[in-house]
């Protein structure tokens, strides 16, 4: 890890959790509204440099939705959907280097994490339109083989995009919500291979508008949670939205004490539509990439040290703020709760024409 990294570990006051090289060893591998307007967020004081380290040309891989960037530098990767199981190795310079298979046809892959033992997990939890009665994460072993592992909400379908594997190989899915109330799911029992096993909440992430511009959908853009990292030594986790980062630091495997607390809110570059989010391989930057080609995959440095909580430039206020105007007549909150409900219709049509005749899969 970089002294960077390590100084703004150490001022959050979280213990080091070393020795996981779970990246690495997968690239070598293979009516009741209630708007979220105060959530606590701290922002860095000055915005970290990003740097382009490379451009996705790959013309089969238009639509990336998850990335993990290995110890030397080169990457996984994955595209939103698809009728099969594909996952692309990349070298530093972001060409193409394997693109390894499974004889699997998964629904909408969303996301793709590591474990400890080097498993590529892909989460196969999209679901725009809301139908699917069990969502799925697919395991590719480092012997080869493949596994299909279902799960089911306890509240009924919902989309998500973002997989949280923790330290000790847990995996927390966190929903995509238009309001930015966004909840952590994890398995209630062991996964079964082939079988079903349900998932009980355990958190929830609260995003509020933050000014930042970026993604196809407007403001919404800002509170729609597109993908999600752990670190490789397991010191800090990760959530991205179109336009912005939000990292925790992380203690052991509780990835659900680390949510509680308040995260470091990162603007990203902006990008089309960005869902893809890495920890670089020693943990002091975050690795992004968007949807479309090229697609720039971006080195954001994570800064030495948070500012105070509350530095954001986030509405605050209450409920009724909503309805108050602003120099433009409309509020920035009114304007985002509006932007909000225009992208669930536009992604639910979307949804509905990409899907059209398409029975329900994994």
């Amino acid at each position: 890890m970089s002294e960077q990294a390590v100084r703004w570990r150490d001022r959050m006051a979280v213990p080091h959790v070393g020795g996981r090289a779970r990246a690495a060893a997968g690239v070598a591998a293979l009516a009741g509204l209630s708007l979220p307007l105060t959530a606590p967020v701290a922002a860095a004081e000055e915005p970290p440099a990003a740097t382009v380290q490379c451009e996705i040309t790959d013309p089969t891989l238009t639509e990336l939705s998850g990335l993990v960037v290995g110890a030397d530098g080169s990457m996984l990767a994955i595209n939103d959907g698809g009728d099969e199981v594909a996952v692309y190795a990349l070298d530093p310079a972001c060409q193409t280097t394997n693109v390894h298979r499974a004889a699997v046809d998964p629904y909408d892959p969303e996301d793709l994490a590591v474990g400890p033992d080097g498993t590529v997990w892909l989460a196969d939890t999209g679901d725009n339109n809301a139908i699917r009665e069990t969502v799925a994460l697919i395991a590719l072993r480092p012997d080869g083989s493949t596994g299909v592992y279902r799960l089911a909400y306890p509240d009924g379908p919902r989309d998500a995009e973002a997989l949280l594997l923790a330290p000790d190989g847990t995996p927390y899915v966190v929903t995509k919500e238009v309001f930015g109330a966004s909840d952590v799911y994890r398995p209630v029992a062991a996964l079964e291979e082939n079988g079903t096993v349900g998932l009980v909440e355990v958190a929830s992430v609260e995003l509020t508008l933050t000014g930042t511009p970026g993604g196809p959908v407007g403001r919404a853009g800002q509170l729609l949670v597109t993908g999600g990292a752990v670190a490789a030594d397991g010191h800090a986790l990760a959530l991205r939205t179109y336009t912005d980062a939000y990292v925790w630091p992380l203690a052991g495997s509780d990835v659900a004490a680390a949510l509680a607390g308040t995260p470091l809110r990162i603007a990203l570059p902006e990008s089309p539509q960005g869902e893809a989010v890495s920890f670089s391989a020693d943990g002091s930057a975050l690795v992004v990439a968007s949807e479309g080609l090229p697609s720039a995959v971006t080195v954001v440095p994570l800064p030495a040290a948070p500012a105070p909580a509350g530095a954001t430039g986030a509405p605050d206020g209450s409920l009724t703020d909503v309805l108050t105007d602003s120099d433009d007549g409309v509020s920035p909150v009114a304007a985002g709760l509006v932007a909000a409900i225009v992208a669930t219709v536009v992604v639910w049509i979307l949804g509905r024409i990409l899907r059209r005749g398409s029975p329900p899969r994994v």
